[in-house]
């Protein structure tokens, strides 16, 4: 990118916007997770995420499907909180190493349970899901962060002046 280019030159704000733009849809997610479902419509949606797959994928279904059966409310709640946290973080430019590992692994999570890895897939198929999606934007964020070094407009920023030790939890 070269120099004197706009987007050079605005770097600080626009990767901090990414990232707020994508927290507050990660505290959305989150919110909506409480407001429109119940636990039992959760595990529907798990159980759901198995319909159609190839059956080499089915232990991996069955798995997720019996363990959220056994306490539908408990997972709702953890991940509709990690979604809440999740987004917080993104937002306030906290602890951003850490959330935007969690996130990219969380988004993976989502997008093979209840969304079936995108699937099943056919010759009508045309959406691969979004958690991968997800996924593939904390991995730019990481890249951005590695890139173009701490970022100005953090919570983490003002945490690194003050506690030396911070940068090694929030930088990459």
């Amino acid at each position: 990118m070269p120099k004197g280019s706009w987007f050079f030159r605005h770097r600080s704000f626009l990767k901090t916007f990414v990232r707020v733009i994508f927290g507050l849809v990660w505290l959305l997610d989150g919110i909506m997770k409480f407001v429109f479902l119940n636990s039992a419509i959760f595990a529907q949606m798990v159980q759901a995420g198995g319909n159609g797959q190839p059956l080499w994928l089915m232990p991996w279904f069955n798995f997720w499907s019996t363990t959220v059966g056994y306490a539908p409310e408990f997972w709702l709640y953890l991940i509709g909180i990690s979604e809440l946290l999740l987004g917080l973080a993104l937002i306030f430019g906290f602890v951003r190493k850490i959330a935007y590992s969690l996130g990219f692994l969380l988004s993976l999570l989502i997008w093979s349970v209840p969304e079936g890895l995108g699937g099943p897939y056919g010759p009508s198929s045309t959406d691969v899901g979004t958690g991968i999606m997800y996924a593939i934007l904390f991995i730019a964020l990481i890249l951005i962060n590695a890139e173009f070094g701490p970022s100005k407009y953090s919570l983490d920023r003002l945490l690194e002046k003050r506690i030396k030790w911070w940068r090694k939890i929030a930088e990459f």
